[in-house]
């Protein structure tokens, strides 16, 4: 069953559609009493042969069980001045000294009809891993 499984994943899950390298540029405390902060990012990728830049922002929830819920929306910008948006939310995890590894479903947007037209209404689902000195590195497959 374990297989049969594993195979129903791999069939949802599809191609790469992007890396992003960045660095957390703020962040900003929403409600002490909630451990609720705000974190803002910015990076470079490639979007399937695109180059451009993304920025985004999470608002993340501080869970007691050690568990760390994210919402969040960007922007992202092609050279060539296309642009795409996404939402966002996630579930991230303490893994190691400074270290956090989040994970979830991103919704995209774009008017645009270059490039950046495959993003439009596509579901991605990304992992990030964040590092000690606030640099980060997220994946992103389509969900088919």
């Amino acid at each position: 069953m374990l297989i049969g499984t594993f195979t129903i994943l791999q069939d949802m899950l599809g191609d790469l559609i992007y890396e992003h390298k960045g660095k957390i540029t703020s962040q900003r405390v929403l409600d002490a009493e909630g451990a609720k902060m705000e974190t803002s990012f910015s990076g470079s990728a490639n979007y399937k042969g695109t180059d451009g830049t993304e920025i985004g922002t999470y608002s993340t929830i501080y869970r007691p069980e050690g568990v760390l819920y994210g919402e969040g929306h960007g922007v992202i910008t092609s050279t060539d001045g296309e642009i795409a948006t996404w939402t966002g939310s996630g579930i991230g995890r303490f893994t190691g000294q400074g270290k956090i590894r989040f994970h979830g479903p991103l919704l995209y947007r774009t008017l645009s009809t270059g490039k950046l037209a495959f993003l439009n209404n596509l579901v991605g689902v990304y992992e990030t891993q964040i590092d000690e000195n606030q640099n980060f590195a997220y994946k992103v497959w389509e969900w088919k």
